[in-house]
């Protein structure tokens, strides 16, 4: 099934697309790229297809928007997924320094 919607303005056309509950995926047609490039910015969804769908490759990261999901899956945005991110200072200087203070 096929949802088809009329526009008049680029703007239009991405606000129509973006009213929506969910952000799965979307699929442009063009052969103007800057129009391709400055649509898919715009769009609230995981995967933006262009001028074909549903291609997928294994490394390239998979994953909604809004109710269409949470976090990404496959290639290295999915890896992250099961990492934890933590940042350890450590001071070795001699000087005695006010703890709390902010430092750069």
């Amino acid at each position: 099934m096929l949802a088809i919607i009329p526009f008049d303005t680029e703007d239009e056309a991405v606000q129509l697309a973006n009213d929506s509950r969910y952000g799965l995926a979307a699929g442009l047609w063009s052969r103007d790229l800057s129009c391709v490039m400055r649509v898919s910015r715009q769009l609230q969804c995981g995967s933006v297809w262009v001028n074909t769908y549903r291609a997928i490759a294994a490394q390239a990261p998979f994953g909604g928007f809004k109710e269409s999901g949470i976090g990404r899956e496959r290639g290295e945005a999915g890896l992250r997924e099961y990492l934890t991110t933590r940042n350890v200072m450590i001071d070795f200087s001699d000087e005695v320094r006010d703890p709390f203070a902010i430092r750069t």
